[in-house]
């Protein structure tokens, strides 16, 4: 895993790319993590992209010495007043991705794409989106992940959703708890320290939930706000669980928005909520819904089956939104159907059709009573069962965050039955990322 991230982030840039770029009088280029000037552009650019201010002088030394694990492409345009910045950006790094029944993947997390307003509609997205998946591709990185601004895009790229999250809004006074009174306790920690739970608890539980992608330490500190050039630090307050017998299984931090009209009706919003048992989750959820002065608690990035729902004593306390979250996109069928496990024996044929021309073909999978499965290329037997699906769709039921009885219903996959299709691919856990990257 070592050597193929480090070969990720030095691979060149695919040359199919760098000339259809230059056929426009483009310029694409992998920007050198040691060169200031070339980070700092980079930089500019992103924050551009994202509608940020321009980045100030610590940010851009926090970005320079902690970014170095991405790799961060760069299209310039020679003719604009500034040729340092670029006017489309790409980032990306290998992570494990977590799947059903505990076993990983390496893939590659995509961040910071972006296309200056002046290049927009020229295909330049496209373009390079093609070149960096053929790059993951070519050096065995199975699988592409990425979380989205804008929802629509990603879907013509052959990426499918397949973790939504939910954010809740709960009205602490209607809310009530009728869940387990967990035995540990509750205690205060500084920031740092929950820097260092944090790192560690997500490590310890992201292989039992499908869709958690390995947390960076860049992430970590953002998480807890122990980045240099974090803004206002000092309003995270953060907590942890120990159990009875010394053991921290989970943390939680916050902020409080105070309500100047009603002290009693502050708001609190939980940042990051990491539990590596149940107690530690009923543990720390009915420390936050009994705090003082809180009349509406706020969650994002929570799973669509949150035990939550079932702790509270009025449902109807809790507002919840779904929303999509997390992107998939299969880049080696074979490799990625074969790592996830399967409740039953079945045998189907895939028929795959890819944008990118990576995935396209007829697969047979071939799953047995033990969960195992195996996965080649190939047009199966007389009367096994054919389903015709684009690889976005593949990407989306990969988890089990939807049925595959759902998409055919609603036009996405064809095949003669769907419910057997669906069953093979359903999983009893919801799949869940829990952070933006």
């Amino acid at each position: 895993m070592t050597d193929l991230i480090a070969r990720h982030h030095d691979a060149p840039v695919d040359a199919e790319l760098v000339a259809a770029m230059s056929e426009r009088g483009l310029e694409v280029r992998r920007e050198d993590d040691a060169l200031r000037a070339q980070v700092h552009g980079w930089m500019d650019a992103v924050a551009r992209g994202f509608l940020d201010a321009e980045p100030t002088d610590v940010q851009r030394d926090t970005a320079f010495a902690r970014g170095g694990y991405r790799r961060k492409v760069g299209v310039h345009d020679p003719q604009t007043p500034q040729p340092e910045v670029p006017v489309a950006t790409f980032a990306s790094w290998v992570a494990d991705l977590s799947l059903p029944g505990g076993a990983v993947l390496p893939a590659c997390a995509i961040s910071a794409v972006t296309v200056a307003p002046t290049h927009r509609r020229q295909g330049l997205l496209r373009s390079v989106m093609g070149g960096e998946l053929r790059t993951a591709a070519s050096l065995g990185v199975p699988i592409a992940a990425l979380t989205v601004s804008e929802s629509g895009i990603y879907g013509r790229f052959g990426f499918g959703p397949a973790a939504p999250a939910t954010s809740w809004r709960i009205d602490v006074r209607r809310a009530g708890w009728i869940g387990p009174v967990a035995p540990g306790r509750i205690d205060f920690v500084p920031r740092e320290h929950a820097r260092e739970l944090v790192g560690r608890l997500h490590e310890r539980v992201r292989r039992g939930s499908a869709g958690e992608i390995e947390l960076s330490a860049d992430h970590a500190d953002r998480k807890t706000r122990t980045r240099p050039d974090a803004d206002k630090p000092g309003e995270l307050r953060a907590l942890q669980y120990r159990s009875p017998e010394g053991q921290v299984d989970g943390v939680v931090t916050y902020t409080v928005q105070e309500n100047h009209d009603d002290f009693a009706s502050s708001t609190l919003r939980v940042t990051a909520l990491i539990a590596a048992t149940d107690d530690a989750y009923a543990g720390l959820w009915r420390f936050l819904l009994s705090m003082d002065l809180i009349g509406t608690i706020q969650a994002g990035e929570l799973s669509v089956d949150e035990p939550l729902w079932w702790m509270i004593a009025d449902q109807r306390a809790a507002r919840i939104t779904l929303r999509d979250h997390h992107y998939l996109r299969v880049l080696d069928v074979p490799a990625v159907l074969s790592a996830r496990r399967y409740d039953r024996a079945d045998r189907l044929v895939l028929d795959v059709d890819d944008p990118f021309g990576l995935t396209t073909g007829r697969y047979v999978l071939e799953t047995d009573a033990d969960g195992g499965a195996t996965v080649a290329a190939g047009d199966g037997r007389d009367g096994d069962l054919v389903v015709r699906l684009g690889v976005a769709e593949l990407s989306a039921i990969l988890l089990g965050g939807v049925s595959p009885a759902t998409l055919a219903r609603a036009g996405r996959v064809r095949t003669d039955d769907p419910e057997r299709v669906a069953r093979l691919f359903s999983w009893p856990v919801a799949p869940r990322l829990s952070y933006w990257y």
